[in-house]
């Protein structure tokens, strides 16, 4: 049987190397690309079908890397949140451009699937409310503004190509980095499991209120598998755990995980509380992605203690 072909943008990144070795632990023949050095691990490594360097701005190597006749494309690449707040030439380049350049390409070059990663800020202020894919959107800040227009070009080229656009709406994910060098650590679960570890005490930024999704980085990988494999076309997913906790929550959950493995008891500080109207609790809804067969597999419990288990390794 012939191997299905990913090519996976972004492919050494946080959630770009932990996709790219799970989709080929699963059979596909993956290739990884990357934009400045092929990572060290020779594990890692081995089990992809090609790792390549190149510049995603860059239309010529784009058109060569078409040639390998891709059966499906997952883009990943942009700009972090912060990053996105900067020169509005240079954001576009990297968070908008390559989507549209690698559409116009590969759907010449015979693309059957393509798998865009947007994000959930792209429905702006959350009310108290279900937040399903067809809620409108309404981006608060250029991060989720240059989303918006990256899920409009992957409409486009629904309407106008054979490529079978498909967007993931990502909430908050979280879990240990597969390589040092991922930029992780600024992640609110991975920052204060590593507080916890290192400084042994838990202090958060706000009251705690803020109210976050967080999903486990192997679950959006089985995601990402559900929407290779489903023979649905043109669907936008909430890829989200579907639970809504705060970020008080969470550090009280790191704080008992951290008693229950080394018995010690952490001191949790909290900034004071700015004001006591009513919480508004909203639900990222993951119905639709779930009636294609998915299913979340890491509680929190067990992706707390996973990043423990990374952090004892170091």
């Amino acid at each position: 049987m012939v191997k299905q072909k990913v090519l996976v943008t972004g492919g050494v990144g946080y959630i770009g190397a932990r996709l790219s070795l799970y989709l080929a632990e699963a059979g596909y023949a993956v290739t990884a690309l990357c934009h400045s050095k092929i990572p060290s691990d020779k594990n890692w490594n081995e089990k992809m079908d090609k790792v390549l360097i190149g510049d995603l701005r860059d239309e010529n190597f784009l058109q060569e890397v078409a040639n390998y006749e891709y059966d499906c494309l997952i883009h990943l690449v942009s700009l972090d949140h912060h990053q996105s707040n900067g020169n509005p030439a240079h954001v576009s380049s990297i968070n908008i451009t390559p989507v549209w350049s690698l559409l116009d390409i590969f759907s010449k070059k015979g693309l059957k699937k393509f798998i865009y990663f947007s994000t959930a800020q792209v429905y702006g202020i959350l009310k108290e409310e279900v937040i399903t894919e067809s809620r409108s959107l309404s981006s608060q800040n250029p991060y989720g503004l240059t989303h918006q227009i990256g899920e409009l070009i992957c409409q486009y080229y629904n309407n106008t190509s054979s490529v079978n656009c498909h967007v993931v709406r990502l909430s908050n994910s979280y879990g240990a980095p597969i390589f040092e060098e991922n930029n992780c650590w600024w992640l609110v679960v991975n920052d204060l499991c590593r507080m916890a570890y290192y400084e042994k005490q838990i202090v958060l930024q706000s009251d705690g209120s803020p109210l976050r999704d967080f999903i486990h980085g192997w679950d959006v990988c089985a995601g990402v598998k559900s929407i290779i494999e489903t023979d649905k076309k043109h669907t936008v997913y909430n890829l989200s755990s579907g639970i809504t906790i705060s970020i008080l929550e969470i550090a009280k959950k790191i704080k008992e995980v951290f008693a229950q493995r080394y018995g010690v008891d952490l001191e949790l500080i909290t900034a004071e509380k700015k004001n006591s109207s009513k919480q508004i609790i909203y639900q990222l809804d993951n119905s639709l992605i779930r009636s294609i067969g998915f299913e979340t597999q890491w509680s929190l419990n067990d992706g707390i203690n996973d990043l423990f288990d990374y952090l004892e390794q170091q």
